[in-house]
């Protein structure tokens, strides 16, 4: 039989327990005990600077009353240059497909989904010269798709 003193010294330790593996994050040796998280928007991709001379574009994804879009929708870059997808509202990912994208080659794989605001997804613009279309997965159906034209 389990006597009360015995029980509440565990509860005291299961408590003790709890506080310690909340108090810091794994992985970060540096974090105080009960340190705040850190706030900064993790990123889809690390990110990438555009090539010299080169710009990065921002697009921005959204989520709102209107819809489900990529803000522009429609672009035009230069190899080089890098597109930044950028999460404003809800959840999407950037899907340049195949099957809309016919006979080109070199086309980035599809995201992951962005879910967290401000996560950034960047996709060097190396393209060849020419017209694609890109999408979000889950909201195409209801129109949420790009149109990209890389120059030289």
């Amino acid at each position: 039989m389990i006597t009360r003193n015995a029980l509440h010294h565990g509860m005291i330790l299961a408590s003790a327990l709890a506080l310690v593996a909340c108090g810091t994050k794994t992985g970060d040796s540096n974090a105080a005990p009960g340190a705040a998280p850190s706030s900064a928007a993790p990123s889809a991709a690390p990110a990438t600077g555009p090539a010299p001379g080169r710009k990065i574009v921002v697009v921005e994804l959204h989520t709102d009353e209107t819809g489900n879009y990529f803000k522009p929708n429609k672009l035009e870059v230069e190899q080089g240059d890098v597109i930044r997808f950028t999460l404003v509202t809800g959840v999407h990912n950037v899907h340049f497909l195949p099957d809309s994208n016919p006979g080109r080659s070199g086309l980035p794989p599809a995201s992951d989904l962005l879910q967290l605001p401000g996560q950034t997804l960047d996709i060097p613009v190396t393209m060849p010269k020419g017209h694609y279309y890109f999408q979000c997965d889950p909201h195409s159906a209801l129109g949420m798709r790009g149109h990209l034209e890389v120059e030289d």
